[in-house]
């Protein structure tokens, strides 16, 4: 009997992942997931450009790191250019009894700004290249704050709620309906196919988005960052994108066919998942993020940007280890799959009012 079981899942699954990896009603998950790469890999072109920028102007005003780093407070303009020549860029700015000037050198890597008033050396400014750890916390937050949240969010309720509902609006679920197949394993096997098709779109993104942000790095700098945590950083990230499919596809699953419009319990986990940083610590652990957010190999700063009361709203909740929140994530699905094949088991369709 299971082996039937797994035979016709298996059919189910071949049938469903031709029609979602190429229904046109799914074009846009496609391009979904292929926004953070494009704005990765403009990322790291800009970088490209700037580096040979830099470079080009060192090579026509030589000067040393060393020598630049050298550059105290307190000199005059004079003394600067005297020990490091004249800068490539230079801005003045007057004013009744105030001097400004803005001298900008460079040793081929970073840019160094250096701040005159009245002729004294008041402030220096070093704008560093980005190395891999500053990259790779800047990943951690558009991964954490964007792709889990949004991109592969979206892209769950586009692919599982369509797996029963688009075939109502397309009027032919009734051909599944009137073949010799138990209901909850059509509900498995679609599950299954949109869960295969989410992970390879999705995943597959994810590893675009590291090797497109990697493009401006040094081959050195590279295999450095790879012989250290380097590749347990992709495999985590790999592994929390499929985690991320697993939960939320079972929960859109369901709400495809427990709900006529399943906007509404969409934007309801939504919204729910958009504030769980400020939930408290046991309200936070009914979520999916949290236990995506634990298993994420870097933890992404907060916000620059977000206002000092929201700061002061959110709470910190300890991630619980990866065994439990793997666990956990596995636990949520399977209930909310059984609740989807209860209702599976029960379903009727009138093409008249679906």
């Amino acid at each position: 009997m299971i082996s039937q079981w797994l035979i016709q899942i298996g059919l189910v699954m071949r049938l469903e992942m031709r029609k979602t990896f190429f229904s046109r009603r799914g074009l846009w998950v496609y391009l979904l997931a292929l926004a953070p790469v494009l704005m990765f890999l403009v990322h790291s072109l800009s970088e490209l450009s700037e580096r040979k920028e830099r470079r080009a102007l060192n090579a026509a005003h030589p000067v040393s790191s060393a020598a630049l780093r050298s550059i105290t407070r307190g000199m005059t303009i004079s003394e600067v250019v005297e020990k490091v020549g004249e800068p490539f860029g230079k801005a003045e700015f007057h004013r009744p009894n105030i001097e400004l000037d803005f001298y900008r050198y460079t040793d081929g890597e970073s840019v160094f700004q250096f701040q005159f008033r009245n002729g004294e050396l008041m402030g220096i400014n070093e704008q560093d290249r980005d190395a891999i750890n500053k990259d790779s916390l800047i990943f951690a937050g558009i991964f954490q704050f964007f792709y889990l949240r949004l991109a592969i969010f979206f892209g769950c309720v586009g692919v599982f709620t369509n797996l029963f509902r688009g075939e109502m609006l397309d009027k032919s679920l009734h051909f599944y309906l009137l073949t010799p197949i138990r209901r909850e394993i059509l509900a498995v096997g679609k599950y299954f196919a949109g869960l295969i098709a989410t992970v390879a779109i999705f995943c597959t993104s994810t590893f675009l988005q590291l090797f497109a942000l990697s493009l401006h790095f040094d081959g050195s700098e590279i295999s450095d960052y790879l012989a250290g945590p380097g590749w347990g950083h992709v495999a985590a990230y790999l592994g929390v994108t499929a985690a991320a499919c697993l939960g939320y596809g079972s929960i859109f699953l369901a709400a495809g066919l427990l709900f006529k419009n399943p906007i509404i319990p969409a934007a309801t986990v939504l919204v729910w998942e958009g504030i769980n940083m400020f939930l408290p610590a046991t309200l936070k652990k009914i979520s999916v993020i949290f236990y995506l957010q634990s298993l994420s190999p870097v933890v992404a700063p907060p916000d620059a940007s977000m206002p000092a009361l929201q700061r002061l709203l959110v709470t910190a909740a300890e991630p619980v280890p990866a065994a439990w929140a793997i666990l956990g994530l596995l636990a949520v699905t399977i209930v909310v799959l059984a609740v989807a094949a209860r209702k599976a088991r029960k379903l009727e369709i009138n093409y008249g009012t679906d």
